[in-house]
């Protein structure tokens, strides 16, 4: 989805969009996100502050996530607010290494008379991902010997005592002196 900035110049703009599942294309296998679990709405106001644009916009709907501890994948609420700054990029008299302050931070640079919305929903929706990503909060995770997911089965694993980082030292034996 692009968005002409030369729109903009006089009046803030308003768009509303719909996600469907097929618009999510994530970064591989690997990726936290499996993508929408049924529409995403996505509402956008985009303004001119001087040399700056402001986008202001709401994302809700349902996505799926990759559970961090049994990796099963399950659908979490998405709901996010976000405000950004765009302006564009630095001419070419600046000095090419520049210390930014906190507010440069927020601040995006637009290369051409465009934005691309794509690329800022999907920041938004990383951005608004927990740190830990779970399922349920008394998720039992996958066992560590055999791999068995234990909120499913319960397997008659013997877990290692002690800590992983000193295994080696189970297996050091003294000689008599």
């Amino acid at each position: 989805m692009i968005v002409d900035l030369r729109s903009v110049l006089h009046a803030p703009r308003h768009f509303n969009f719909t996600l469907e599942g097929d618009w999510w294309q994530g970064n591989g296998e690997d990726d936290q996100v499996l993508g929408l679990d049924g529409p995403v709405e996505a509402t956008l106001s985009i303004s001119k502050a001087g040399a700056e644009y402001v986008l202001e916009g709401r994302l809700s709907g349902t996505i799926r996530l990759r559970c961090d501890r049994c990796l099963e994948p399950y659908p979490r609420d998405l709901k996010c607010d976000f405000r950004l700054c765009q302006t564009s990029g630095p001419s070419e008299s600046e000095p090419s290494e520049v210390e930014l302050s906190e507010e440069d931070l927020a601040v995006d640079f637009v290369t051409e008379e465009q934005i691309d919305l794509d690329g800022i929903f999907r920041e938004q929706i990383y951005l608004s991902l927990p740190m830990k990503s779970l399922c349920r909060e008394d998720c039992l995770g996958l066992c560590p010997v055999c791999g068995a997911d234990l909120n499913k089965v319960k397997c008659e694993c013997q877990p290692e005592k002690g800590h992983p980082g000193f295994s080696k030292l189970r297996d050091l034996r003294f000689k008599g002196v």
